[in-house]
């Protein structure tokens, strides 16, 4: 009975202190804006985090299938990038681009592991988000995970999405209420639909949500 109270309590502190680290971080974002730092990676890439926001649905809800040229914008140490170059398959394409070489290298190192040589098809970039390396509607799709938030100029960012993207691509932008960085459904559709983007689709609930959208014809 004792030990019943104990971890009962335990565990009651545990959640208060994650609950007020979510809501100091939230309040901390709003005022200054930067990409997820290497010491995260852990949870990024953890069976946690896949848990709450599972690889499979995530691509399904995306439109990522076969045979497509995807560009991971913002992919960090390449959490779900794995995933998407086998939703490809071989004669797909994965870029994947982050401005954190440190992510990128992690991103590397995963890849070099026995589990994941089949993975032939992932492009590592150092790049940013406001100067895509690639031809204008090269891209079929491009997804941004957990990633539209930190970027401060999220109109310019997005600009350079629409440009890259082919005319009939499609923008898949996924959160997760975990993330201090995390909005609204409406506060995502807003920002993209006002940079030239036509809202596609919306799948998912509050804790995890996946919107896509495609190039507004009428502004090409």
């Amino acid at each position: 009975m004792i030990l019943d109270i104990v971890l009962i309590v335990f565990g009651s502190i545990i959640a208060y202190l994650v609950f007020m680290l979510i809501i100091g971080a939230r309040i901390l974002r709003k005022f200054v804006h930067f990409p997820a730092p290497p010491f995260v990676a852990y949870f990024l890439d953890s069976k946690l985090r896949r848990k709450m926001q599972p690889p499979d649905k995530l691509i399904e809800r995306s439109g990522i299938v076969n045979n497509m040229t995807v560009l991971d914008n913002g992919c960090g140490n390449g959490a779900y990038t794995p995933f998407i170059a086998r939703a490809v398959g071989d004669k797909g394409i994965v870029y994947a681009l982050d401005i954190q070489p440190k992510m990128l290298q992690k991103l590397k190192n995963k890849l070099s592991k026995p589990e994941f040589k089949d993975i032939t098809n992932i492009k590592t970039i150092l790049g940013n988000a406001y100067e895509l390396p690639f031809d204008e509607h090269s891209i079929d799709l491009i997804c941004m995970i957990t990633v539209l938030q930190e970027i401060p100029d999220k109109t310019k960012a997005l600009k350079e999405v629409k440009r890259v993207l082919k005319t009939d691509g499609t923008l898949a932008i996924t959160e997760l209420l975990v993330d201090p960085d995390y909005p609204w459904k409406r506060t995502t559709i807003k920002s993209v639909t006002s940079t030239g983007f036509k809202l596609q689709q919306v799948r998912g609930n509050l804790l995890n949500y996946t919107i896509t959208f495609v190039p507004d014809s009428s502004l090409l």
